[in-house]
């Protein structure tokens, strides 16, 4: 069975066992938490969420992003400026899909 979840402003489909990277999210490593925003548990849509469908997961690590680089130039006018990001990062191993009603 799967779901799809959105967290963090994203929408992520998931399955029992799944390791995925999501946005920085609250709790230790090994804690467990709950995504209740799931908007679609296998044939079944909701509207916009399913009513008491939940994922669980549990934390794995903390980390940080690979880091993007925007570099802008303006010709002829001795003008530059470069500037770094890293986005933080949650990754988490999906427990348990329950559908609700």
């Amino acid at each position: 069975m799967f779901a799809v979840i959105k967290t963090g402003g994203k929408q992520y489909r998931v399955a029992a066992n799944d390791v995925l990277t999501v946005e920085k999210l609250e709790g230790e490593a090994g804690a467990k938490i709950e995504f209740t925003e799931v908007l679609m548990v296998g044939t079944k849509i909701g509207a916009p969420v399913v009513e008491g469908a939940v994922v669980t997961a549990e934390v794995v690590e903390h980390g940080r992003a690979k880091k993007v680089i925007a570099f802008k130039k303006r010709r002829r006018q001795n003008s530059k400026r470069t500037r770094g990001h890293r986005q933080h990062q949650t990754t988490v191993r999906i427990l348990d899909i329950a559908a609700g009603k």
